[in-house]
């Protein structure tokens, strides 16, 4: 399973699983994974202004459109792919367990995502996904900087 977003530090980390695929002798399934969080910033409901909606209307849009990129390139490469856009449903979701959940139900062999490597003031304010979700799964995972 390939977590994205469209970074290129998450396209790294989809070449790489291409990779791997690629080295593979048996039929390699690459998941991809995109996380659409409408719940940090405004909260959506049927009161909400127009533009609110329109925004993740465009966030979900973006998400597949970043899905469909990276299907195509997962296809060309000859392996087979499955796209998954999954939104934050409640307000105590978060990226990691999304994530995590997602490998767990697939079930995922490997989990293969980018890592921005941050530090520092950076990784307090920011924090990182990646570690989060090292945190919460079983499944193996690689992790891929930007070189």
């Amino acid at each position: 399973m390939v977590p994205i977003d469209g970074s290129e530090t998450s396209l790294c980390a989809l070449r790489e699983a291409i990779r791997i695929g690629q080295c593979q002798h048996e039929e390699t399934q690459i998941r991809l994974l995109y996380v659409v969080d409408t719940l940090s910033n405004v909260p959506q409901n049927e009161a909400s202004p127009s533009y609110i909606k329109e925004i993740y209307t465009q966030a979900r849009k973006y998400g597949q459109e970043i899905l469909d990129q990276a299907k195509q390139e997962i296809e060309s490469a000859g392996l087979h792919v499955e796209t998954r856009l999954v939104e934050l449903k409640r307000a105590s979701d978060r990226i990691p367990q999304v994530i995590a959940d997602e490998a767990k139900a697939m079930p995922a062999e490997l989990l293969v995502m980018g890592t921005h490597g941050r530090r520092g003031l950076n990784y307090l304010l920011l924090g990182s996904v990646a570690e989060g979700v090292m945190r919460l799964t079983l499944c193996p995972v690689l992790l891929v900087r930007n070189a």
